[in-house]
């Protein structure tokens, strides 16, 4: 059964381009394109489709107000089809923190066009496909006492993966983060081009300080690092002081950066000093790294299905016995920080 999409750009070139490479894959349909917000209001009401493109740069309506209006009276997956811009970057993640579950950038970093073939967006669209935004909601389940028993108060790193739906995740878990948190290191699955964007709106709502991982930059109290490089896993390495390593190398668990990778390390070189977080997130990256951390000591935590957008990754490291605590987003800060305190 084909994937049923619709396309929404105010021009009227970028929608025959995307219509075209689109219609190479064999299982999608483009079942309508429109040029603003009011067409694609109605189309969407009209043909129900599986997957939105949205191009959030148009007259009329903002975007983001459109956007918060399909997600408010008829959710449904959306690829923001991002311009080049650092305006157009800050849009599409603030996007991302409303609900849509990917960006796709119309342009490489050298400003030219990026849509010789739409295969990266047909993944995304294909991904987005999976994602339900009519889960009934379930009650969480209970901690255990024994893990309640053997949170200790010596944490010196939080690790974060995250995938789809990951943006708006982080966004909750961070805004109960204190000032002085543990030194946090976050591997988020996401074109490199957003990284910056995604690091200014985590900083606007976290108290403590949010910004990009640097190679041997110290981990510190108080700071949120985030991953960046396209060609390099994030690591971290240390005894007396830990430090961020940016590794090249080949994906793992089909990611470059690893949520796997920066997991594994932690589990190294932090052991039961660290907490380990996964979030919401297509696939299996994290799941092993989580079950390393748990096997080392570590705190770990995992998304519960009713607060995903996509359950895969949490529920890849559950199946494996490596959480110790399965959560709702708004109460895994409480969770993680209970072992800082």
């Amino acid at each position: 059964m084909s994937i049923r999409v619709l396309i929404i750009d105010d021009s009227p070139t970028m929608r025959a381009i995307l219509l075209s490479r689109l219609r190479e894959q064999p299982d999608i349909e483009v079942i309508g394109t429109a040029s603003n917000a009011a067409e694609g209001r109605e189309m969407i009401k009209k043909l129900d489709p599986d997957v939105v493109t949205l191009d959030i740069e148009m007259p009329g309506m903002n975007g983001l107000d459109f956007l918060e209006k399909i997600m408010t009276l008829r959710p449904t997956p959306v690829i923001i089809v991002s311009g080049a811009t650092q305006e157009g970057n800050d849009v599409s993640v603030r996007a991302l923190g409303l609900g849509a579950v990917n960006c796709y950038s119309k342009y490489d970093p050298t400003g030219k066009l990026a849509l010789q073939d739409g295969g990266e967006l047909a993944k995304m669209i294909r991904d987005a496909s999976h994602v339900s935004f009519s889960r009934p909601a379930r009650s969480a389940p209970a901690v255990a006492e024994e893990s309640r028993r053997s949170i200790r108060r010596d944490t010196r790193l939080i690790a974060i993966g995250s995938s789809t739906g990951g943006v708006e995740a982080l966004q909750v878990v961070l805004r109960q983060f204190p000032r002085d948190c543990p030194p946090t290191v976050i591997v988020q699955h996401v074109n490199p081009r957003f990284a910056p964007a995604i690091a200014r709106t985590l900083d606007q709502v976290c108290p403590a300080n949010v910004q990009i991982a640097v190679h041997d930059m110290p981990l510190k109290p108080g700071h949120v690092y985030l991953a960046a490089e396209a060609e390099h896993h994030l690591m971290v390495k240390g005894t007396t002081t830990l430090y961020a390593k940016l590794r090249r190398g080949e994906p793992i668990s089909g990611h470059l950066p690893s949520v796997d990778a920066l997991f594994n390390s932690a589990a190294h070189y932090v052991g039961a000093d660290a907490v380990g977080i996964l979030l919401t997130g297509m696939g299996q990256d994290g799941a092993k790294g989580l079950l390393a951390m748990s096997e080392a000591g570590a705190h770990t935590i995992a998304q519960d299905e009713a607060t995903c957008t996509v359950f895969g990754m949490p529920r890849a490291a559950i199946s494996l016995g490596a959480a110790r605590v399965v959560a709702p987003i708004n109460s895994i800060a409480r969770h993680a920080l209970s072992k800082a305190a």
